[in-house]
This record gives structure tokens, C-alpha cells and sequence, in this order.
């Protein structure tokens, strides 16, 4: 795999894709380099393995014994290091690309959709590790029992990884085996309409070899992960794993076991005397399923809520989908929204204030944060022991719930 290859260097290497290759390359031997904006646990990780990351980016990182340059697909062309490949005439892929070429060399199991790809990609890599298939598996979070979280370095014949549909990404795989979760309008800074989504999923699914479209296997599960959604994963991942002839209670014991991932309802510790969740949401329908899912878990428990709207134009265009999203919540923090650096961005049209004046004409409780400190401030504020506090959103908002546990 990439036996060429003998320096790497990586673009945007602490998002929770690159650095999964990052991982890959050193543990295929290879030396890797990176950059990126900011530094985060994944440039860290990235560290301690060997690799050598800068923050910021630069002409100057990129050098001629550089064999391959990989970069996010949020990195425009005319980015300083990109562009200084081009002058030396180095081989450059973007992050679709490379799971592309490793998709040609194994049976690849690629797992789509709005909500629930990276639980479903990690309930099926669990289940294939738990049947010895020791498969490859790159995941857009973290599984606490893989050293590597994003990335579980197998040697079998198997790759089963997460396929993103933002920017039509998910078309430069051409699986064995496509899961598709689900299809619903997200992305609205690339896709027109959800009859463009649903045209780009169909080029996805005519492009592999096999669709799972629904979960078949009908076995006895007892989830310790809350919420219908998950027994939805489950059966998909279930499904994917008979295609492989896994045994009934390989499947059963693998599934029963997964106790959740970074970020994916995802006990961080306790403030005063409440539970601390972490959760990615930032979809309106994965927004309510969770709070749905919440109220089934902590019963009778008051619902705090800390959510931070993931990128304008998203907020813009489900804007009235999101409004009712948060009913299940019974006391609602709302942080100004998070701008996707290289996505499209509609400051200044939309507000988390907005939002959270159509939130309060619905009877509900609720507060806007004009950043992370404020949203921290006003979480210590008004959270009382027996409060289930959810901190949720695809931004930076996670650093909410970490702090408030230390």
C-alpha cells in the first residue's frame, strides 16, 4: 500500500480524517510531516507517534523529499503549501483520493449517510475485529478500545470506513459494500436541494458493488448507547457483518459491548452533581433524536442543553427545522455560531440570536452565548445536582464539557 511513498506530508492534519492517514502512513513506515491552523488532541496524537506537525502553514514546509502531499479537502488550490508542491512538481491527493486508492487495493465496506456513519463504522469494525477479520477502519471520531481511536491499523483483506458526502466526496469510493444510514438535506453550502443530495447518493450507490439500504439481521440486542437510531446502526452493522459470515453471538456479544464514541453521546464525567454529555449533533433531526434519547436515558431528570450552531449557512437554510428541534430540552444555551474555515460562510445573515428569540417565542428557556468563555459561564450558572447537562455541536463547543469536569 503506497509502497513508493517514502515521506508523507499532510494538509490540515488535525481534522479527524487526515490524521487518521497520518496514523496510517506511520504505521506503514513511512515518515509523515503535516501543518495545520490550530493545534488539538489529534496533532498531538500525531506527535507522540513521530510525525512532525507545524502550526501554521507555509511555502516553507514543503520540500523537495516530500513523495506525496495529501490534503483536506477544505484546503483551497491556492494554498501556500499546496501551491509550492505544484512548483516542485510533487504528486499531491486529497483526503477522498487516498481512501479512494486504498479502496481498490481490499474489500472495502464504505458506510454513508446524514446521520449515524460513524457509529455504524465503528460497530461494524467492532464486530469484524470481534470475529478475527482484523479489518482496516478509519473513522470520522474516536473508539475509546482502538490505541489509535480514529484508526484501527488491521492487515486483513477488509477496509471499512466513514463516507462523507460534503463535496460529493464519498463518489472517489467504489466499495464492495455501501451502507447508507440515511439521506436527509445537510450540507447546504454544496448541495442545492435534497433532490441534489439524493442524485449524489445514487451516483454512490450505482458505483458499488453492493447496497445495504436497511438492517435485516433480526438477532436480540441490549444496547448499552441509548436511542432508537442506535438499534437502527446496530442492525445495519449486523447486516454488513453476515455479508462476511460472522456467527450470530460474534455479532451479539461485539454490539452489546460498544459503549459509545468520542463526542457521540458520550459521558465526559459530572459538574455538581450532573451528568456531562458530549454529543456531535448539529443536524436538526440529530439534534431532537438525542434529546429524545436523553429523556428516555435520565428519565424525570431536568434537561441543560449548551448548543452551538455548526456553520451560517447550514443555520440559514434549516433554520425553521432547527427551531422546534430543541423541545425535548428544558433549559437551552445557545453560542454563537461556529464559521467552517474553507466552507462557504453567510456571516452576519444569521444569528444564534435569531434562533434563540424563535426558541423563546415557543415557551422555552433559553439564553445565547456570545462565545465559548460566556456559554462555560452560564452552564456553572444554572446547572443543579441531578441535571443531565448536554453539551452539543460539531464545533469547538466540546471544550465546554471538558473544562466544566476539571
Amino acid at each position: 500500500m503506497f509502497e513508493s511513498v517514502q515521506k508523507a506530508h499532510l494538509i490540515g492534519v488535525g481534522g479527524i480524517g487526515v490524521s487518521a492517514l497520518g496514523k496510517l502512513f506511520l504505521h506503514l513506515g513511512k515518515v509523515v510531516s503535516g501543518s495545520d491552523s490550530y493545534p488539538n488532541e489529534q496533532v498531538d496524537a500525531l506527535r507522540a507517534l513521530g510525525a512532525h506537525v507545524t502550526i501554521g502553514q507555509s511555502a516553507d514546509n514543503i520540500t523537495e523529499d516530500i513523495d506525496l502531499i495529501i490534503y483536506s479537502p477544505a484546503v483551497p488550490v491556492d494554498n501556500a503549501e499546496r501551491a509550492r508542491g505544484r512548483e516542485l512538481g510533487l504528486i499531491e491527493m486529497s483526503y477522498p483520493e487516498v481512501l479512494g486508492e486504498i479502496c481498490k487495493q481490499k474489500r472495502c465496506v464504505a458506510i454513508a449517510g446524514t446521520h449515524g456513519k460513524s457509529t455504524t463504522t465503528a460497530m461494524i469494525g467492532l464486530v469484524l475485529e470481534a470475529a478475527g477479520l482484523d479489518p482496516l477502519v478509519i473513522v470520522g471520531s474516536k473508539v475509546p478500545t482502538w490505541k489509535d481511536g480514529n484508526l484501527r491499523m488491521g492487515h486483513g483483506e477488509i477496509f471499512v470506513v466513514e463516507a462523507c458526502e460534503h463535496m460529493a466526496s464519498f463518489l472517489k469510493l467504489h466499495p464492495e459494500i455501501a451502507v447508507v444510514t440515511n439521506i436527509e438535506m445537510d450540507h447546504p453550502d454544496f448541495y442545492r436541494d435534497l433532490a441534489h443530495v439524493q442524485e449524489t447518493f445514487a451516483k454512490f450507490k450505482l458505483q458499488s458493488k453492493r447496497v445495504i439500504d436497511a438492517g435485516t439481521w433480526s438477532g436480540n440486542l441490549s444496547l448499552k448507547v441509548p436511542g432508537a437510531f442506535n438499534i437502527e446502526n446496530a442492525r445495519l452493522a449486523a447486516t454488513v457483518a453476515k455479508e462476511f459470515d460472522v456467527r450470530d453471538e460474534v455479532i451479539t456479544d461485539a454490539l452489546n459491548t460498544f459503549t459509545g464514541l468520542w463526542r457521540r453521546f458520550e459521558r465526559v464525567g459530572q459538574y455538581r452533581g450532573a451528568d456531562v454529555i458530549s454529543d456531535y449533533a448539529h443536524h436538526p433531526t440529530a439534534i431532537a433524536k438525542t434529546l429524545q434519547a436523553t429523556r428516555e436515558a435520565f428519565p424525570n431528570r431536568r434537561i441543560v442543553l449548551c448548543f452551538q450552531p455548526h456553520q451560517h449557512a447550514r443555520t440559514k437554510e434549516l433554520f425553521n427545522a432547527f427551531v422546534p428541534a430543541f423541545d425535548n430540552a428544558d433549559r437551552i444555551i445557545l453560542v454563537e455560531i461556529y464559521a467552517v474555515a474553507g466552507r462557504l460562510e453567510v456571516a452576519g445573515e444569521v444569528s444564534s440570536k435569531d434562533l434563540a428569540r424563535s426558541i423563546k417565542e415557543r415557551g422555552k428557556d433559553v439564553s445565547y452565548a456570545v462565545d465559548l468563555v460566556d456559554a462555560e459561564k452560564q452552564v456553572r450558572d444554572v446547572v443543579q445536582a441531578g441535571d443531565v447537562v448536554l453539551i452539543m455541536g460539531a464545533g469547538d463547543v466540546d471544550d465546554v464539557a471538558r473544562r466544566i469536569i476539571e
